[in-house]
């Protein structure tokens, strides 16, 4: 089940800090993240795999690059798995040394494969095409490969990855073609890589593309007379939104996939790239009840967050858990819909969430909204992203400012032509 929350004379605490003290003093809307839950999260599922086998965690940063975030993640020793050069300067600038990076993007074009080999971390090789044209610019890298496996997981249809015809990683038809046409070219190639898809429930996902991709790492030591160092099973590991959901057993995870990759193949090392796992349930985002509204067949809590804030409701149809903040643990009173300021009907939050009775000025929280929370967040309709706070020993800090309207004109030139 998602984790709880303590509570103090009717108020949400957050790292044993009142949720309303910190909605006070940084606003809302306001993303609040607990450094000690990311932490603890990072150090169960490395702690999971490591004590089988040679383990490297690979933070899916695309989950949330707040820079305090990949700078708590860099202490834990942790990897990291980037899909755009930007994630990886991001990296690097929070302290992780190239080797530590694996870039793993899809129609990437030639100047990031240049960014790329610049920078020098290892590249997990989308396509024939791509492997073509990075041969162009270098093959002095290091690479690996992204296999569609043909298993495919996740959440919803739009974030299923692995399935054949899948837009993302390399038919595995071809995978002896292409590990023999590197291995020609002279890269460096180290390791083998799929991704089944995105916070999908279960593990059987999991040891069915681990007996995929050992099953291809033989057949390229036997075809090809490539050892490889690494078999990465991707990413995916589902958290709990709901009360009722459980959680994954990351213990029963990790002892099925390196008991496959150890009776099965040579292959020394596993890697896994969870995000959603290491970042989902250590932020809350506060929003502030600014409209009550009862609209016949609905009741509405309109509040200051939008799905330009938290998109996931919306375009994923994605369910959070929310709470009233300075009203927990109250008796309920109805059903309610909580909706933002967004000028389309389809800016919602939560739809029939049983509520006590609303105020303005209530602070509402939606919980495990730290993975792909603000970092798919937007200025949509010119409404400034919000803040993001962190929560450490008791103590509450700013880890991005707001944006004003300011920002929003930032990047804008105004032709001269125009100005008359």
């Amino acid at each position: 089940m998602i984790r709880e929350y303590e509570g103090k004379d009717g108020i949400m605490l957050i790292d044993g800090i009142a949720a309303t003290e910190i909605a006070e003093e940084f606003g809302t809307p306001v993303y609040v993240t607990e450094e000690k839950r990311i932490r603890e999260n990072y150090r169960r599922i490395h702690g999971a795999f490591s004590k089988y086998m040679d383990t490297r965690v690979n933070y899916a940063c695309k989950a949330n690059t707040n820079l305090s975030v990949l700078h708590i993640l860099e202490q834990e020793g942790s990897c990291i798995d980037a899909v755009s050069l930007g994630e990886v300067l991001s990296c690097i600038k929070a302290g992780f040394s190239p080797d530590r990076i694996l870039y793993t993007g899809v129609n990437v074009s030639n100047e990031e494969l240049r960014g790329l080999v610049d920078v020098g971390c290892m590249i997990n090789v989308d396509s024939e095409s791509e492997l073509e044209r990075l041969a162009k610019i270098s093959t002095d890298v290091r690479v690996s490969f992204r296999i569609t496996p043909g298993v495919a997981s996740g959440h919803g249809a739009k974030v299923m990855t692995g399935g054949k015809g899948s837009k993302f990683g390399i038919p595995i038809k071809r995978t002896i073609p292409v590990y023999t046409r590197a291995r020609d070219l002279g890269f460096d190639i180290r390791g083998i890589h799929a991704h089944t898809g995105s916070g999908g429930e279960g593990i059987d996902q999991f040891t069915d593309v681990t007996e995929v991709l050992s099953g291809l790492a033989n057949d390229i030591r036997d075809k090809v007379g490539i050892d490889l160092e690494f078999i990465d099973i991707g990413g995916g590991v589902g958290v709990p939104y709901r009360l009722q959901e459980e959680e994954t057993d990351v213990e029963e995870l990790a002892s099925l996939v390196t008991e496959i990759i150890q009776d099965e193949t040579e292959v020394k090392t596993v890697v896994i790239e969870p995000g959603r796992y290491i970042v989902a349930d250590s932020t809350v985002l506060l929003t502030r009840c600014v409209d009550v509204k009862d609209a016949e067949t609905k009741r509405y809590i309109g509040v200051d967050a939008g799905f330009n804030t938290l998109v996931r409701p919306a375009f994923y149809d994605s369910y959070h858990t929310v709470a009233m903040a300075n009203k927990f643990n109250r008796a309920c009173s109805d059903k309610y819909d909580v909706v933002g300021p967004i000028c389309e009907s389809g800016d919602y939050l939560a739809h029939d969430r049983v509520m006590p009775e609303p105020e303005e000025g209530d602070l509402v929280a939606i919980f495990t909204a730290g993975a792909y929370g603000f970092s798919m967040s937007s200025e949509y309709n010119s409404r400034p992203r919000c803040a993001e706070v962190l929560v450490s020993d008791g103590k509450a800090c700013l880890i991005r400012r707001a944006e004003d309207t300011e920002d929003l004109w930032r990047n804008q030139i105004i032709p001269e032509g125009l100005r008359q």
